[in-house]
């Protein structure tokens, strides 16, 4: 199954009104702004968008109003994973009802199954809907890592036809690289790791940077296709400092304080997470004042 998800797909925030309702209408303009200014499509309900603090039925209407709000213009990804086998598959289907153009399943978390249980957990996914789908590999927050052999077993699905790799471990992304299937793409899920991850032979990255710098990084990707790697690096080393200044505390707190100083929508976190603090948002604004945001 082929896919033409574009190479700056942004893991997108979940807006909240002040007292932490879900602002749709917040979403679906940062939704419009993020396919303005770079990206090529949207992750939404991931990590960066709150999904642990979201319930079944705010995902849902979240799928609706930013599918709604870009149309064709970009790829909408409905983040329905979840450590439920069972929850995922009804979520997944109700998703696809709703015309999202593919799906984002994370390992599952806290209950860490075997290798053997991730393959059978997303193979029950996959043959549950007919949608492109994106496995998401992230141990530091799921407890397991999903081993390259798994992910190439996987890739052997039909419908599974991307991975976000957020293993921090290049030679993990390089094995999946030499052994995955033609077109099977392999995305960072690491902002600072993506011009690795594109030199080893990855596609692009679901990127939380791209929310206030879409446009520089969709510069750098595209130098690094076209073969200017001089210019890919000088990018990617401007930007480092808001790369690192975006995970000085739990993703997605920085972003959100960077996008309500831009005046985006955003809002507040939902507990149990917190607002930056004021040193952590003077940091921010630093970086971003650096690179011409602010």
């Amino acid at each position: 199954m082929a896919v033409k998800w574009g190479r700056i797909l942004t893991a997108m925030v979940t807006p909240f009104t002040p007292s932490g309702e879900l602002d749709l209408e917040g979403a679906k303009k940062l939704a419009r702004y993020l396919v303005e200014h770079g990206s090529d499509g949207l992750v939404v309900a991931g990590t960066t968008g709150e999904s642990p603090t979201l319930t079944h039925d705010e995902k849902l209407a979240l799928f609706a109003a930013v599918k709604e709000a870009v149309g064709e213009q970009a790829q909408v990804i409905a983040g329905t994973g979840g450590n439920s086998t069972a929850a995922s598959v009804e979520l997944s289907k109700e998703a696809e009802r709703l015309g999202v153009d593919g799906l984002l399943l994370v390992v599952p978390y806290y209950n860490r199954p075997s290798q053997e249980g991730l393959y059978q957990h997303f193979k029950a996914i996959a043959q549950a809907t007919s949608l492109p789908i994106m496995l998401y590999n992230i141990p530091s927050r799921t407890g397991r890592n999903m081993e390259a052999d798994t992910t190439l077993k996987l890739a052997q699905i039909d419908n599974i036809v991307a991975v976000k790799e957020s293993s921090g471990d290049l030679d993990q992304v390089t094995a999946i690289l030499r052994g995955a299937p033609e077109g099977f793409l392999v995305y960072s899920g690491d902002d600072s790791a993506t011009l690795p991850i594109l030199a080893v032979g990855g596609y692009g990255v679901v990127s939380v940077a791209a929310h206030v710098v879409g446009e520089k990084m969709q510069t750098m990707v595209q130098a690094y296709v076209q073969g200017d790697t001089a210019r890919a690096a000088a990018i990617h080393q401007e930007l480092f400092p808001v790369f690192k200044a975006l995970f000085l505390t739990t993703n997605p707190v920085p972003v959100k304080a960077a996008l309500n100083m831009m005046n985006l929508p955003a809002g507040p976190v939902r507990l149990p997470l917190v607002e930056a603090t004021e040193a952590e948002k003077e940091k921010i604004a630093a970086a971003l004042r650096a690179v011409g945001v602010l």
